[in-house]
């Protein structure tokens, strides 16, 4: 059942809440933040929206308005208003002046000075996203539809939380949504429902974790099967077997790039065989900024400098200096950036990779055989996008390493 829309049935008492709350929601859409923070302090009240993976405060509440926010909240996304000494998560829609409706998920915190209520707006264009939107270039773009056409095979997109792993998931099942295939995800939680896949949430508390979840889908006759992330050997195992008998299966890990992928899966205990002879290829990715198109400035960066910075293949070039271009700030932007853009590591398994993992290779051999076979680093693809004008050298370095 739907949550009606902020302003039904509230009580007179609670009408300036609710506008504060309806003019937030508005706020939040018009500046596409994927993030509202709710965030009570001793003396003072904070709200802040995270636009473009950074966060902007903006005018807060009166501070006595703290409680009936955390109550208001609670009582739209379904939670339990009477417990405030331990976390809850919930979900909940509202409506906006446009007609448009925004799909919330909730997560409160007990904090020292109340609870701190964090909304993630869930945008309803994951579940039309595809591979162009993402910011691959045509040579990975083709890797990866390479990848996700085989029957069978593991498939690793990896990178720190809010790298937009989520994002590249779901491009994937788009494109593998037909009506001859039975796809089913575990995932904690769903971000976005997606017609046609059959999606299960994780609730640990009762015992359905990601293992138990994928022994379950392994008996509901499957094609391709997406698991939210690898978090411990079990899961990892499970899925790898899945991947070797004839099933498709899309995962996530939270490592800084492609080769380090596998090291963590030894790590967990996973033999070498079986990563040689299940993981068809591993993506990692970061979200940087795009640079704001009306108002970016050119910036010259010398050779030397980005010698300095590791980036040998742009220092060695003919030319003694460089052009990129700076964030500026106008009326049609946030500081002088507009939307993000994907950075990727693209590593196929190749015969020769597969070589080196069943000889326990280290990272620092594995990414030497990659950049051989032409797989380029985090920071290398951040840099070719700077100087392509779409983001900044200063968002590369902050988001890469040399590395």
């Amino acid at each position: 059942m739907e949550t009606p829309p902020i302003g039904n049935r509230a009580a007179p008492s609670e009408a300036p809440v609710v506008h504060y709350l309806q003019q937030t929601w508005e706020t939040a859409a018009r500046l596409r933040a994927s993030d509202i923070h709710f965030e009570p302090f001793e003396n003072f009240y904070r709200v802040r929206l995270r636009v473009d993976g950074v966060l902007q405060e903006i005018s807060p509440p009166p501070f006595e308005f703290k409680e009936q926010i955390a109550s208001r909240i609670k009582v739209l996304s379904r939670l339990d208003i009477a417990e405030k000494r331990l976390p809850q998560d919930g979900r909940m829609n509202v409506g906006l002046k446009n007609s448009q409706r925004l799909n919330l998920r909730i997560s409160t915190l007990p904090t020292l000075f109340g609870e701190k209520m964090v909304v993630r707006i869930l945008s309803s264009d994951l579940a039309k996203l595809n591979l162009d939107h993402l910011g691959y270039d045509p040579v990975d773009k083709q890797k990866v539809l390479d990848a996700i056409q085989k029957t069978h095979g593991m498939i690793l997109v990896t990178g720190p939380t809010g790298s937009g792993k989520s994002q590249s998931l779901y491009a994937c099942l788009n494109l593998l949504n037909r009506a001859e295939v039975n796809i089913a995800t575990v995932e904690d939680p769903s971000e976005i429902q997606l017609p046609g896949i059959n999606q299960v949430n994780v609730k640990e508390r009762i015992g359905l974790n990601f293992a138990t979840s994928l022994r379950a889908f392994l008996r509901q006759d499957p094609d391709i099967l997406m698991v939210g992330e690898i978090r411990d050997h079990e899961t990892a195992d499970i899925a790898m077997k899945a991947s070797q008998t004839g099933h498709l299966v899309l995962s996530t890990l939270h490592t800084q790039d492609a080769p380090s992928a596998l090291i963590r899966l030894r790590n967990m205990g996973v033999a070498t065989y079986n990563l040689a002879s299940s993981i068809s290829l591993i993506s990692a990715q970061r979200l940087v900024r795009r640079l704001c198109v009306h108002c970016r400035q050119p910036a010259i960066v010398s050779g030397q400098c980005l010698k300095e910075l590791g980036l040998q293949s742009f220092s060695e070039q003919p030319a003694p200096q460089h052009h990129f271009y700076a964030a500026q700030g106008c009326s049609q932007c946030h500081k002088g950036y507009w939307g993000r853009i994907g950075l990727f590591q693209v590593m196929p398994i190749t015969a020769a990779l597969q070589h080196l993992i069943l000889h326990n290779a280290s990272r620092h051999e594995l990414s030497a055989q990659a950049e051989k076979e032409g797989v380029c680093t985090l920071r290398h693809a951040g840099i070719l996008k700077a100087s392509m004008g779409i983001t900044s050298l200063a968002e590369v370095l902050a988001h890469t390493d040399v590395t």
